[in-house]
């Protein structure tokens, strides 16, 4: 029973389908036809006053060489028109308004503050960056590479006798040497 119910409902469906596109084909043939008799009928020629190809205005356009100007060919807005006497000639420069400013001099290299001195460096077995040592009087200071210093200073490179540094403020670098201390006096007596 449910069988024949899919039948009948296939032969249904199959005969609307073939109602709708009967109905669009006869309702679309003649579309086609009025649109085409009327687009014939209002046909209009262009006019071509010579249609021989001019085989002379094509050798011109063949021998003609580039010749760049003052615009990119690859930037859509267009360059400020150039005469081609003004390129030919250069005028003078001549000074108008005040005088440019004179550069100011390059600062001064950057240095520790002049109680702070680096005396040493060390490492951790373990493999870890090299830490350097700075005395400031009575206090000692270890930063590793990579650590600030006296929240001002941070340490690049800690090298055999010269250490790198940079003002974290400014981004300036500058080095200091490694300052050997002179032992104190030995008491032998």
């Amino acid at each position: 029973m449910k069988q024949q119910r899919l039948i009948i409902m296939l032969v249904v469906l199959l005969v609307i389908a073939g109602l709708v596109w009967f109905r669009y084909l006869k309702s679309d043939s003649t579309v086609l036809t009025a649109d085409a008799s009327s687009a014939t009928q209002d046909y209009q020629p262009l006019s071509v006053e010579n249609p021989q190809l001019h085989k002379d205005r094509i050798e011109a356009a063949r021998k003609t060489e580039y010749k760049s100007g003052s615009r990119n060919i690859f930037v859509a807005q267009a360059a400020a028109p150039i005469l081609v006497a003004q390129q030919q000639q250069k005028p003078k420069p001549r000074k108008v308004g005040p005088e440019p400013p004179v550069p100011e001099p390059p600062p001064p290299p950057l240095t520790l503050p002049p109680n702070m001195k680096f005396f040493g460096y060390g490492t951790v077995p373990n493999g870890t960056a090299r830490r350097a040592f700075f005395t400031d009087g009575e206090d000692v200071y270890v930063v590793p590479e990579g650590e600030i210093l006296l929240n001002r200073f941070r340490v690049l490179k800690v090298g055999n006798s010269t250490l790198e540094f940079e003002e974290v403020s400014t981004g300036r670098r500058g080095t200091a040497p490694l300052e050997e201390q002179a032992a104190p006096p030995s008491s032998t007596q």
